[in-house]
Parts: C-alpha cells; structure tokens; sequence
C-alpha cells in the first residue's frame, strides 16, 4: 500500500498524472519534443531551475560565452523534460534502444564480458538518457541491475519504479539492503550500472571542473574487492534529439579506488563538456560539506 503524503506531495503527483495522461495520447515523435517545450518554458522559470543551471554554469566554467551560457539555460531544460518523458515511456523506448548503437574504445570488451559472465560496473552519471544503456545490456542478454534512489514524493516514486522496471532487470534501493543485493549480484557475475554524480557527505573529496567535488567511491571499491571489469559508459542524444548512441569508454584500469572514481569523475567531465546541454545541471553536485551535514565551522583561535 502506497503511502498517501502531505498536500503538497498530493498536488504534484495530480499535476504530474495529468501532465503524462495529456502528452501520453500523441506519437512518441511529438510527445518527447514537446515535453522538453514545457520543461523549458513553463516548468524552469517556475521552478527556479534558470538560476540553478546559471549558478552551476558559472561555478563549473566561469569562461563560458555569455552566447553560450543563454543557450544552455534553454537547452538544459529541454533535455530534462524529454529525458522524463522518455522515462516514463518505456514500451515507446523500447524501438528505440534495439536500434541504438554500441560504440567506443570499451564497447568490443563490455560484449564480451557480458556474453562470458563476468561481473561488470558501467557508470554514468544524470547526462544524456542513463537509463538507454541499461536497457540496451538487458536486449542483449545482459544480466542488468540498476541501482535507485527514492524519490521523496512516495506517490510519484511508485509510478517512477513502475516505469523503469518495464525495462526489465533488477533494481536495487540505495542503503544497506540494496547494497547487499549489488554485491551478491556482482559475485553471480552480473552487470551493475551506476550514477556518481551526486554530492555525497561521506564521499571522498574529488574534482569534478577542477571544483571539489565529494563523490562515492564505492563503484571503484566493488570493482576491486569482486575482480569486476569497471567502463564509463553513456546514453548520448542525437542531433535528432529522439535517438541515442551508447559510447563505451576503455576500461578503467585497476589500481586503487580513489584513482579509479576520479578517473570515472574526469571521464563524464569530459562528456559534459563536449555535450552541456545534456547533464542535469540543476543538482546541487559541489555543496559544501559542512552545509550539508549541518557540523559547526571550526572556529579560529
């Protein structure tokens, strides 16, 4: 029984339902498009998201033309709405990943462990569609498993994991259960795919834009301690703004886990860079530990 929330949690699961029912009755083609115009137009002044995206934008790449930095105050939005309508279209996405292309220098590797069995870690982050690719492992065999965080609104997290799990796969919750469940599928030598893009408080202090950035280390810790192969990988939007490529990056080479996160870190940097447009920049990714945590600052003598 889902658990019903405060109003406000109400209000925004009946906007949401009535948002996916009205776009729900037009082709895929037209729904995507016109999901990214509502996100960019009514949701992002709304929402406040403008001011998030420019405050990352000038954070990240205070160099970037102010041409640019318009542009992307547009086009960020515009990739988020489509990205939820996608998410919540699974059947219609379908056709889409079974003509979606593997490429990349890791992409030969990624087959071929996946056809022996081997344990295997893909991270991404929130960029392009990151679910395109678990998608695509699972319609060539794979044995997939993702890996989630709750949505605070209860009602719309069940109508979300009713969406993704169309998909196919495992899905496990982030905390202790569904960490153990990511490891007893990695030791029956499956497919786990991962974002690491978010701030974590006990994360170790990264970069990320030459910015400290505190990220998890625990794709890199599990890769070493189960002997799984590690690949950057992500679901990169066409110029079509419907259609996707997944490019496999080389394998990440064995050493240590924070040299192997900081090289998964510099790897999506590098994807950000070539493509703006396509990461979440309204997450607040370079928060301030001791914000976050609400520790006291230390006080100067």
């Amino acid at each position: 029984m889902i658990e019903v929330g405060p109003l406000k949690d109400r209000i925004q699961y009946v906007f949401v339902t009535a948002l996916l029912a009205a776009l729900g009755v037009l082709p895929h083609r037209w729904r995507v498009p016109l999901a990214g115009w509502f996100a960019t137009w009514i949701l992002a002044p709304i929402l406040g998201w403008r001011r998030r995206i420019g405050g990352n934008l000038d954070h990240a790449m205070p160099d970037l033309p102010a041409a640019k930095r318009r542009e992307l105050l547009r086009t960020v939005p515009d990739n988020l709405g489509r990205l939820f309508m996608e998410l919540f279209s699974p059947k219609d996405m379908q056709s889409i990943v079974a003509n979606t292309p593997f490429t990349g220098a890791g992409a030969e590797a990624l087959k071929a462990a996946m056809a022996d069995g081997k344990a295997v870690i893909c991270v991404s982050g929130h960029f392009g569609n990151y679910d395109v690719f678990r998608s695509a492992a699972i319609q060539h065999g794979g044995d997939v498993a993702g890996l989630f965080r709750p949505l605070n609104n209860k009602l719309i997290h069940a109508r979300y994991i009713a969406a993704i799990s169309a998909v196919g796969g495992k899905l496990f919750s982030r905390g202790r259960q569904g960490f153990a469940g990511m490891i007893r599928h990695l030791q029956g030598g499956g497919l786990m795919a991962l974002l690491i893009d978010q701030h974590m408080n006990r994360g170790e202090r990264l970069t990320f834009f030459d910015q400290p950035a505190f990220t998890a280390i625990s794709a890199g810790q599990m890769a070493l301690k189960y002997e799984a192969l590690l690949f950057p990988v992500y679901g990169i939007r066409q110029p079509d703004g419907l259609s996707y490529v997944i490019e496999v990056e080389a394998q990440v080479p064995a050493s240590d886990a924070v040299t192997m996160t900081q090289a998964l870190n510099d790897s999506l940097e590098a994807q950000v860079r070539a493509h703006p447009e396509q990461w979440l920049w309204t997450h607040r990714r370079w928060k301030d530990r001791t914000k976050a945590t609400g520790s006291p600052k230390a006080k100067t003598k």
